[in-house]
């Protein structure tokens, strides 16, 4: 069985981040305010890695994900790849359930600016990601949203950045087996930029459901 890696909620392994979610604690009182937990269904195969939960997203609402345009395009392609059940409705407490999934981030709490420093990227890995590597036994996909995901989610496996370089839709293999996928995030900006269409990104599921049923 899998093991769930999360920070304490009172996790102050990263000072800057801290301070930062004490602030937000002043200012938005009903938001969660602390490291975003996993998000996931038992014995996952696949393993959605993101950035960072967005500051009146994953950081409002305490799910990876939820509440946010990165979200809505995140859950259309779980619903349309088989990876969820149920209605995505914008908070963790809509019922929806993931099959054969989890959702994390490099970085568990939410930075100024969206914005983590490579300390913090650093420690959080140290702690906290390249462990769920470790502790997901059944695992075939690890899906990376963005550079940022994708270079931590190599290091945590030990592989050259040089010869796995990120790029969208670029597919490597770990040394158990396990396939890197790589897709731009799907941030409101990359999506109203058309960097990253709705076609490109189910490309990338699509991909993922493959490798899952294989």
């Amino acid at each position: 069985m899998m093991t769930d890696i999360n920070a304490p909620y009172g996790c102050r392994k990263c000072p800057r981040l801290a301070r930062f979610l004490d602030a937000q604690r002043i200012a938005l009182p009903g938001y969660f305010n602390g490291p975003v937990p996993n998000f996931y269904s038992p014995d996952p195969k696949l393993l959605i890695v993101g950035l960072a939960p967005g500051l009146h997203g994953a950081n409002q609402t305490g799910r990876p994900f939820t509440g946010d345009a990165a979200g809505d395009l995140l859950y259309a392609a779980l619903e349309k790849y088989g990876f969820s059940t149920g209605t995505y409705d914008k908070h963790k407490n809509d019922g929806l359930q993931l099959n054969s999934a989890m959702i994390t981030n490099v970085v568990r709490c939410v930075p100024p600016q969206n914005k983590p420093v490579a300390a913090e990227i650093n420690t959080c890995r140290d702690n906290y990601h390249t462990p769920q590597l470790q502790a997901l036994p059944n695992l075939k996909v690890m899906l990376c949203l963005g550079k940022i995901s994708h270079d931590s989610t190599l290091r945590s496996l030990g592989m050259r950045l040089a010869t796995h370089k990120f790029g969208h839709g670029t597919e490597y293999v770990d040394d158990l087996g396990r396939t890197i996928l790589s897709s731009y995030h799907c941030s409101r900006y990359n999506t109203n930029t058309n960097r990253l269409t709705e076609p490109m990104f189910f490309e990338i599921f699509a991909r993922a459901r493959e490798i899952c049923d294989g």
